[in-house]
């Protein structure tokens, strides 16, 4: 049998959107009798956008960890988060977790590598373009991580809390998030990592200037791959 899957959800419409992408990998790759079981936990998005911004890591790693311990009473047996802002913090979780976690950086990372690109830019929001979410990642395997010009970073960010994860994005907005990827690629980058969990409303690899790598779909594709023990 597959494994479990539990879910801990930050943003509830990137949560609601992830749900959905692990479906979407469990049909892709499994048969309709192997597909796992999922089970979703979130606390509310405030407490732990109120902790990033005191840049209290422990208390991310706190919120993820109560959360991890729930979906382990309800029989996951392994978890993950497909908010990128938090990923800082499950390291933080993982000590004294009951269930182990699986680590979106590292499975977007491979990704990127397994494709041999040299120069990748990010978006997301300003915790994650501004930190070393991915930077840290990437750089051991040689791949330089591109974010946003400052403006360019702010409107994202602005557009990410005020639209996406209300689950909504203005035409105008959507015209923004391509402008800046493809002054991305103006600069040489060879791909961009979504690093949104609501990306998805915004970007496609139909509409994206350069190829695209969605964190959460990355991650989804990892939790069918380990949930069948591949």
């Amino acid at each position: 049998m597959t494994k479990h899957i539990g879910i801990v959800g930050v943003s509830p419409e990137g949560a609601a959107l992830f749900y959905r992408q692990v479906s979407r990998q469990a049909a892709r790759l499994l048969s309709p009798q192997e597909h796992p079981r999922v089970s979703m936990h979130n606390e509310p998005l405030s407490l732990y956008i109120d902790a990033i911004r005191r840049d209290d890591w422990h208390a991310v790693g706190r919120l993820l960890r109560r959360s991890a311990e729930i979906l382990a009473r309800c029989g996951a047996e392994f978890c993950l988060s497909p908010d990128n802002a938090v990923q800082y913090g499950v390291h933080l979780a993982e000590v004294g977790c009951p269930i182990p976690w699986l680590t979106m950086t590292d499975l977007v990372a491979r990704a990127v590598e397994l494709d041999r690109r040299k120069i990748v830019g990010l978006i997301g929001t300003r915790f994650v373009t501004g930190g070393s979410t991915y930077q840290t990642h990437l750089g051991i395997r040689g791949i330089q991580v591109l974010p946003p010009d400052p403006q360019d970073a702010e409107t994202i960010d602005q557009i990410i809390f005020g639209e996406l994860i209300y689950g909504h994005i203005r035409p105008e907005s959507r015209q923004t998030v391509l402008g800046t990827i493809q002054r991305l690629a103006d600069k040489g980058c060879e791909g961009v990592i979504l690093g949104c969990s609501e990306a998805p409303l915004v970007v496609t690899a139909d509409t994206s200037p350069i190829p695209i790598y969605d964190a959460a779909d990355i991650l989804a594709e990892g939790a069918i791959r380990n949930a069948r023990g591949a």
